[in-house]
């Protein structure tokens, strides 16, 4: 390798080498506080990476990577939830009966394996990136031992996602037999030869859709995620519906759009019927639930489908709309589980609705970051949801799309009412006074509440000025 490869490289290279150093740091017993303060230091210089390499963009290490604007937008999404859940993470698992020490490792590791997946133009890639991401997610999924839920959760995840691979790498093989090679740009010429599909790269191309899908969690592959959402810690939690869908849609994207998948109408009306099930499925079971991390678990399956919506007509408009929705999507979703680490002791998550009762009266700054948080997942103006779904909407709509468009439109108000189910129980009932817990560590408190109150004032922010963002995106993705 030449010093360019490992000079695009560095934000990768940056979170191996923090996996070892904390292992080190770990080694020689060091305490909770400065091992989680080194990691936080840690993902903020593989952060920091990314602005430095824009230079080398777009930079090709054959026939593995590729360092691109979007690649490096979805590895600083990747990164900034990582830095979010490693800040939360602290005040969690301080007072549980598991040492976390070990926990920093493998959130790195999954950190690393999203962001490879990022940059995948290659089957080979794509697969080392996803098993780095999901054996790590095994470990932390049922890193509370001590709790059945969350031995469920982590078992369920480990059956499920080894059936997924294997339908991947089946898809794989397929696609290699018909075309003769696993590089995207390559498969792209060798099918340009060819007249009509066989059967062979149809089939194959559909296991791969039933892999990626279980990954995902898009219906009918939906099934895991509500158990392991309210089975996993929260910050595992939040790191699920962010940093590691990322990944994947990313290379998703990034391949279909490179072989132009949708020319096939097999592929285009099997990836429509899945979208506009997961449109209808994710945000009809929300309606019916009561615990608020599995309300949050169906609607990010709905916000998979918004994904999707704009995924379809596969132009440039479709990649802005993905990554400004991502960006708001990630953004929301940190926050409202952020809030939920908060609330949550070391006797039990707070992901019972009628634990929010009262909140404003209890906490008014927890609820008006809750609050927010879930307004903008619903899409409502002035917030970046609102904007996200509108470019998602703009997307559809210009490659001619109306039926998914009015799906979207339709199902999205039966998402306002289970969001806005949880801010009435937050604001209803009178001021109450509760035995609070005490606190680990005010120092940390604050600082977790701190980032939830700069999340919110971005969510704000981006909803109100989305010009900014959208400038920065059409400069990365050109």
């Amino acid at each position: 390798m030449s010093g360019n490869d490992f000079f695009a490289l560095l934000p990768l290279l940056v979170l191996a080498g923090s996996s070892v150093l904390i292992m080190l740091l770990i080694a020689i017993r060091l305490s909770h506080r400065i091992i989680q303060r080194s990691s936080s230091f840690l993902f903020l210089i593989a952060f920091l990476s990314i602005f430095y390499i824009q230079k080398v963009f777009p930079y090709s290490l054959e026939p593995l990577l590729i360092v691109d604007g979007f690649s490096a937008f979805i590895m600083g999404l990747i990164i900034f939830s990582s830095i979010v859940v490693n800040i939360l993470s602290y005040i969690y698992f301080e007072e549980k009966e598991e040492s976390p020490k070990e926990y920093y490792v493998l959130l790195f590791l999954c950190t690393l394996g999203a962001c490879v997946m990022a940059v995948s133009k290659h089957f080979v890639s794509l697969f080392l990136g996803l098993e780095i991401l999901t054996v790590g997610l095994y470990a932390l999924m049922a890193y509370l031992r001590g709790r059945n839920k969350s031995i469920e959760a982590g078992i369920k995840y480990l059956v499920l996602a080894a059936f997924s691979s294997a339908f991947l790498l089946f898809g794989m093989a397929l696609i290699y037999l018909e075309t003769g090679s696993m590089e995207f740009t390559q498969i792209a010429k060798n099918l340009d030869t060819i007249q009509i599909p066989s059967t062979l790269f149809i089939t194959g191309l559909g296991m791969m859709l039933v892999g990626v899908g279980f990954k995902l969690a898009v219906v009918p592959f939906h099934m895991w995620a509500a158990d392991v959402y309210q089975g996993a810690p929260v910050p595992i939690t939040a790191f699920i519906a962010t940093a590691s869908k990322a990944g994947v849609f990313a290379v998703l994207l990034r391949f279909f759009n490179e072989i132009d998948a949708f020319r096939y109408n097999q592929v285009l009306w099997t990836v429509t019927f899945i979208t506009i099930a997961t449109l209808i499925v994710g945000n009809l079971l929300a309606l019916q639930q009561k615990n608020v991390k599995r309300i949050l678990a169906y609607s990010s399956i709905a916000h998979l489908g918004y994904l999707l919506v704009a995924f379809i007509p596969g132009n440039t408009l479709s990649l802005y709309a993905v990554s400004f929705y991502l960006l708001a999507y990630f953004i929301c979703t940190l926050t409202a589980f952020g809030v939920i680490t908060l609330l949550s002791n070391k006797v039990g998550d707070a992901e019972d609705i009628d634990t929010y009762k009262a909140l404003f009266w209890q906490n008014p700054l927890l609820a008006f970051i809750f609050s927010v948080s879930l307004i903008s997942l619903a899409g409502i103006p002035l917030t970046a949801g609102f904007i996200g779904k509108f470019y998602i909407l703009l997307a559809a709509l210009q490659s001619g799309f109306w039926l998914i468009a009015l799906i979207l439109v339709i199902t999205s108000v039966f998402g306002l009412y289970y969001y806005l189910r949880i801010i009435t129980v937050m604001f209803s009932g009178n001021k109450i006074k509760v035995a609070k817990d005490v606190n680990p560590n005010p120092i940390f408190y604050a600082t977790s509440l701190i980032t939830l109150f700069i999340l919110t004032l971005l969510t704000i922010g981006i909803g109100v000025f989305p010009a900014g963002i959208m400038r920065l995106i059409e400069h990365l993705i050109r």
